[in-house]
């Protein structure tokens, strides 16, 4: 019996050294664990749940993520797919054996599958073994893993030292009796490492999670065989590269003593790496300082691992206390030389005080992959873009880079006065005044595909992080003028259904009201009309003529109105629908908006507008009473779609929206939506939301406060005070005491208030008062409808000012949604979705890599095909002989055929005028200056081209949108590489691949 107990026990004391029994069981196990990629969803993929590394690399929110975007046109195309063997190890608890990347992060392609945008986590590693410093190397097994590189035993299991294992557990169990004493740690580097990155929070809670730890270690280990020697290596390098070091301001979290150097100690990693390599050689007097205190810095890292939060987080004497006590006895043992310790003794840390300072980044460069990165946060539930970039993924964008830097760069260099005129920008409604540095350029192109329009460029040179394309909201001027015309012709089209299969007699008997001028048209022209088809119909309607005259005031906004043209010559004018586009004459589309508002009003026979005009109908009570409820009922679910799920602030700032807010006006809404507000806050109100300059007296404010109150004033005279309609303001009000109620909680509480607001505005003896405040609010209705509308086209704000000025761009717009705009036109009437990302590419030669491309939604026709193909003409005539004639031979093909150009220019000079009585302008500050082309090319991409100028120097700028015009023919040769490619479809050499 005892010698068979000699014999075991030198069994064991050769395995301890050895590990040959445990190499061949763990390798045994490692082999059979493997995992394939697949097409489609992988019915054996795991996922792990938790560990700093796993969460930070984006590995435990892949099924979040993958839910999230199959939900938004992705499909899973690839995905790993693990062996029998690696399931039943996960399954067991155990963490995925497979061969962990020490660098990761976001990447970005373009459509060449070129690079855009690169991120790596750390940034400053070793590549390889050798390229450590051996001194370094010596130290860390010395305080750490003695036993992890010797050589006589390459079978060893590197999760395991035995002696260090026994002499940890000793030591925890004399302090679990007495109570004193700090624990040592038992783990080799290997077991660190599964701790660190896969662990809970990267701690050991447990045995169990000591064991998990330890065997997991053990089967990444032999996972290339039993023989560990290059593992061992690599599980060094690994380690330097990727101990966490805490986190620093400026920086974020630290991983590594590369980036530990650079984020605690400001220290140059390829120096140290230099220096220290010669540290065992006999270095020189000059070098010997620098050697020392990058030496102790490193140290001081290698040391505070176990406890880098407390550590950099205590006075820094604590730290260096230690790394001094680790230095002599580094020294005393040998593993470094005696003048290196010396030397580092007298070294102080000197640890980073300050936050890191952020390294120059130009945000034109990365206006491309930023508008990527941000749609891809949506698209992942809204990540922080420090989260987003740390994950290991790789996106294959639409965009093309090459042109996408040479329009950058040429828009960049537009910012020097010498450039500026080199390139003809300095003459007359271009750049004849101002500084061309302050002038802000922003582009985008869109190329028509097959299912989706693929952006392919984005970029403006302004260097902040707003994207301008997306970002804003400007007064973009005339391009509105394209919106009015698409919504006369889509309303034409409409008519056409409606009326063209009529014959004479009906069309003859059709009751019309005498407003609906457009209406009537539509009937006469189909009375004489030989083709009775869309298109005749929407020439027809193109050559509808209109007055440019001047001289006519404008009720409309809820005031009289009077509009200028650009050019004095067009004022005595009258003209076609298609010369005012072409011509961009405001007072044509002033008219036409006019006919647009007032279809809509007077469309319907017994609407409320055709009920009013008859005041001595008998019906007319009755039919009150029961329009009152059914169109409040309407407009109160149009009003609940807008600011249901918003918060009071959200709503509220919605409401004040396109509003021109004087004391009067806020009071009358501030005293609707929020009755019981005190004086205080009512005040608080009035002031925070009136334009700079303005501020009325504490007594005025009182008497509003008091002249306004629900109980002195009906809800319909405060609508009316305020330019809101009153069921909108009521509804705001009441959203805001009722967050979560319901639709039919709403129409249940608003029926006194639907009836109230209609019988009051009907029941006065005063008919011209009446009237006018009737069709104000009827007007506002009719707004509505072309909202409508407009939303279907893109339009990106929740709504319009309710004034004939919505023709001339007081609505406002963004660069982006014209663009999408012109998409429509260019597709045919069809809606197809924008794609930027074409695949999405998750944990690349990893057990959870998954591989998922975009599919693109639905195409939805909102145009008639006759429609869009009517505008796009009248847009290429404003390029042939328009406002745009600067651009018509722009674009060559190599055979020197000149491609087709259509668009529609804008200039927005928006101002915030004070006005006093008799209405003399008393104020005129300027807010900003817009000059816009939306175009398309060949009808195959499109997109828009803006100048803006933003604040107060916008004053001494007089550009208008000729100035973009210009800018396109300079950035046509830039742009032919890509246009010459080929289609989206079908593609050329040189085009995009992917």
């Amino acid at each position: 019996m005892l010698i068979l107990l000699v014999v075991i026990g030198l069994l064991v004391v050769q395995e301890m050294r050895t590990s040959h029994f445990q190499a061949r069981f763990f390798a045994g196990l490692a082999s059979k664990a493997s995992y394939t990629l697949g097409a489609g969803p992988s019915p054996s993929i795991r996922f792990p749940q938790e560990g700093p590394h796993d969460e930070r690399l984006g590995y435990a929110e892949l099924p979040v993520f993958l839910d999230k975007l199959q939900t938004r046109e992705f499909r899973i195309v690839q995905q790993a797919r693990i062996s029998e063997g690696m399931a039943k190890i996960v399954d067991a608890g155990y963490f995925a054996p497979y061969a962990e990347r020490v660098q990761s992060g976001l990447s970005i392609l373009d459509c060449h599958n070129n690079s855009l945008f690169q991120e790596r986590y750390p940034k400053r590693v070793y590549e390889r073994f050798d390229d450590i410093a051996p001194i370094l190397v010596q130290s860390l097994l010395f305080i750490e893993n003695r036993q992890l590189l010797d050589p006589r035993y390459p079978e060893r299991n590197p999760a395991v030292e035995w002696d260090r294992l026994a002499n940890a557990v000793l030591t925890n169990a004399r302090s679990a009796i007495t109570g004193e004493g700090r624990s040592p740690g038992g783990s080799t580097l290997a077991t660190q490492i599964e701790k660190y990155r896969h662990s809970s929070e990267g701690r050991t809670s447990s045995v169990r999670e000591k064991l998990r730890q330890m065997v997991s270690a053990a089967l990444r280990a032999y996972q290339q065989g039993e023989d560990t020697s290059a593992v061992r290596r690599q599980i060094v390098l690994s380690y330097m590269n990727t101990m966490p070091l805490s986190a620093k301001a400026g920086f974020g979290e630290v991983h590594g003593l590369g980036d530990g150097l650079w984020a605690w100690y400001g220290g140059d990693f390829s120096k140290a790496n230099r220096l220290l390599k010669t540290a065992d050689a006999d270095a020189q007097e000059s070098d010997i300082g620098q050697q020392a205190l990058l030496y102790k810095q490193l140290l001081s890292l290698l040391i505070s691992q176990r406890r880098p939060s407390y550590y950099f987080d205590a006075d820094e004497a604590e730290l260096e206390q230690l790394t001094d006590s680790h230095l002599r006895l580094l020294g005393s043992a040998g593993v470094i030389p005696p003048a290196l310790r010396d030397a580092a003794l007298k070294a102080k840390l000197n640890r980073r005080a300050d936050r890191v300072p952020a390294a120059p980044v130009s945000f034109v460069t990365q206006k491309a992959a930023n508008t990527v990165r941000t749609h891809l946060a949506g698209l992942l539930g809204g990540r922080r873009l420090y989260d987003l970039d740390r994950l290991d993924l790789a996106v294959a964008s639409t965009l093309d880079a090459p042109v996408q830097t040479a329009v950058t760069d040429l828009l960049r260099e537009l910012r020097k006065p010498a450039n500026a005129k080199a390139a003809g920008l300095n003459g007359k409604q271009l750049l004849e005044r101002g500084d061309p540095a302050k002038v802000v350029y922003s582009f985008t192109l869109y190329e028509r595909g097959a299912g989706t329009n693929y952006l392919r460029v984005q970029t403006d040179n302004f260097d902040q992080p707003l994207n301008i394309n997306e970002g804003t909201k400007l007064d973009l001027g005339s391009t509105a003028k394209l919106r009015t015309l698409v919504t006369y012709l889509d309303l034409m089209a409409n008519l056409h259904r409606r009326l063209s299969v009529l014959d004479k007699e009906q069309l003859r008997a059709l009751e019309v009201d005498r407003k609906d001028v457009l209406t009537r048209w539509a009937a006469d022209y189909f009375l004489t009309a030989q083709d009775k088809g869309l298109s005749p119909m929407l020439d027809a309607a193109l050559a509808r003529r209109y007055s440019a005259s001047t001289g006519e005031g404008f009720f409309t906004g809820g005031g009289l109105h009077r509009f200028d043209n650009f050019k004095r010559e067009d004022d005595g004018k009258v003209m076609s629908v298609r010369d005012g586009l072409r011509n961009s004459v405001n007072l044509v589309f002033i008219r036409l908006m006019r006919d647009i508002v007032h279809h809509y009003m007077f469309l319907t026979p017994g609407s409320s507008a055709r009920l009013l005009q008859d005041a001595s109908d008998p019906r007319r009570a009755a039919y009150l009473a029961r329009f009152a409820d059914r169109e409040g009922q309407v407009f109160m679910r149009r009003f609940l779609v807008k600011y249901q799920g918003k918060t009071a602030q959200e709503a509220q700032e919605m409401l004040l929206q396109n509003r021109r807010p004087t004391a009067s006006r806020l009071a009358a809404i501030f005293r609707t939506i929020a009755p019981d507000a005190s004086l205080e806050q009512f005040t608080a109100f009035v002031k925070d939301n009136l334009p700079d300059g303005l501020d009325p007296a504490e007594l005025r404010l009182a008497r509003l406060y008091a002249q306004y109150a629900p109980e002195k004033m009906s809800l319909a005279d405060r609508g009316y005070l305020a330019g809101v309609h009153p069921l909108e303001l009521w509804l705001v009000g009441y959203l805001r005491n009722h967050p979560g109620a319901s639709q039919t909680q709403v129409m249940q509480a608003s029926s006194t208030e639907r009836q109230a607001v209609y019988a009051w505005l009907f029941s006065t003896h005063r008919k011209q008062a009446q009237d006018q405040r009737i069709l104000g609010l009827l007007e506002g209705e009719g707004f509505l409808e072309i909202h409508r509308q407009w939303a279907r086209m893109g339009y990106p704000f929740d709504s319009l000012v309710p004034s004939y000025a919505t023709a001339l761009g007081a609505s406002a717009d963004r660069p982006a949604a014209l663009a999408e705009l012109m998409g429509i036109l260019v597709n045919a009437g069809e809606h197809k979705p924008a794609t930027r990302i074409r695949s999405l590419h998750f944990a690349a030669a990893t057990p959870y890599e998954t591989l998922l491309q975009h599919q693109p939604g639905q195409v939805e026709r909102v145009l008639a095909p006759e429609v869009a193909q009517a505008a796009l003409a009248v847009t290429r005539l404003v390029v042939d002989d328009g406002t745009a004639r600067r651009v018509k031979q722009a674009f060559v093909r190599p055979d020197g055929r000149t491609l087709a150009v259509g668009g529609k220019t804008g200039t927005g000079d928006q101002r915030f005028d004070t006005y006093g009585a008799g209405g003399r302008l008393i104020k005129s500050r300027v807010v900003n200056r817009s000059a816009t082309f939306v175009f398309n090319i060949d009808e195959r991409f499109f997109g828009t081209l803006i100048a803006y100028v933003p604040g107060a120097q916008a004053a001494a700028y007089d550009f208008t949108s000729s100035l973009p015009v210009h800018l396109l023919k300079v950035l046509a040769p830039t742009l032919m590489p890509l246009i010459n490619a080929g289609t989206a479809d079908a593609a050329a050499p040189g085009a995009c691949v992917n």
